[in-house]
């Protein structure tokens, strides 16, 4: 059994195997890849790989497949009360026609996800902001980070910030406080990471440029711009020098167990970018928590 479907304009230049688990089925990637290189799925009438960017008005056909259709789980969507809402739109440092700013806080997921239910997306999806659109989320910032994180309104916006991106055209500042004294005051970490996607060791290069803000024999403040944006990157790089950032529980090792109580001291401070050359710099406030242990620690953060 055959079934054809029609791409709308929302969906152009989406990745086929992103438009097939967002509007169709809801399986793992190596099914869909599987399907496609069978001939069960296929772009007008020809098979291709699941990294094909499908275009408005193409013809996408499944044949034979008896998957569930996806249908919208409530239970695994968040649903924001006002206040929680409102909460969120507080943070909001920027809002224009095609995207918003915010200094998002610590401990709230980006996206929703088996882990988290609680998110960002889900938030503002049901905000006024986004009353006749949809956010769209075009970078990454881990769940324990807190600064400066941007909701595209559109999808030929998030399309161009993805692009910036991807052409390191976006520049990130972070701020982290870490465990004992950084011995280099500045210079460049540069290797290779580790990770692991569905039981697969990948290794991927990563690079970033730090300088010492202030430090003493048991505390780092530093500030890193990472060039490649890998996973954990700069969680791991400190740790892989000894000096894991303080609240850390996943790369703190044994120096974990003091910073228990203590928040992810990382925080997204800046990012700069360039569209129709037109310049754009966000700076987002330290958290309340992150400047008190900045006092415990007896380390001095000027603005910069």
């Amino acid at each position: 059994m055959k079934k054809s479907y029609t791409v709308d304009s929302k969906s152009n230049n989406m990745r086929i195997d992103r438009w097939i688990r967002n509007n169709i089925i809801k399986v793992p990637q190596s099914l869909i890849e599987k399907s496609l290189r069978n001939g069960k799925i296929k772009l007008n009438k020809k098979k291709v790989k699941s990294s094909t960017k499908i275009k408005t008005n193409d013809l996408i056909d499944l044949y034979n497949l008896n998957y569930e259709k996806k249908i919208d789980n409530i239970s695994n969507k968040f649903t924001p009360s006002k206040s929680i809402i409102k909460e969120n739109e507080k943070l909001i440092i920027d809002n224009n026609d095609n995207f918003v700013v915010i200094n998002k806080i610590a401990g709230i997921s980006v996206q929703g996800g088996t882990k988290s239910k609680r998110n960002l997306i889900d938030i503002f999806a049901s905000s006024e902001i986004f009353k006749n659109t949809k956010p769209f989320s075009v970078h990454r910032l881990d769940k324990e980070t807190s600064g400066v994180f941007i909701i595209a309104k559109n999808r030929e916006t998030a399309q161009l910030f993805t692009s910036l991106f991807r052409l390191r055209k976006i520049h990130k500042t972070y701020i982290g406080i870490c465990h004992g004294e950084v011995e280099k005051n500045s210079g460049e970490w540069t290797e290779n990471l580790a990770r692991y996607e569905n039981g697969k060791k990948i290794i991927e290069k990563a690079k970033t440029i730090y300088k010492v803000i202030d430090k003493n024999i048991n505390s780092s403040l530093v500030e890193m711009k990472p060039i490649t944006g890998r996973k954990h990157q700069l969680r791991k790089q400190l740790s892989a020098i000894g000096n894991p950032i303080y609240g850390d529980k996943k790369y703190g090792s044994f120096l974990s167990y003091k910073s228990k109580n203590i928040n992810l001291m990382l925080h997204s401070y800046q990012i700069k970018f360039m569209i129709n050359n037109q310049k754009y710099t966000y700076t987002a406030s330290l958290p309340d928590y992150f400047n008190k242990i900045l006092k415990i620690k007896r380390l001095r953060f000027s603005n910069f």
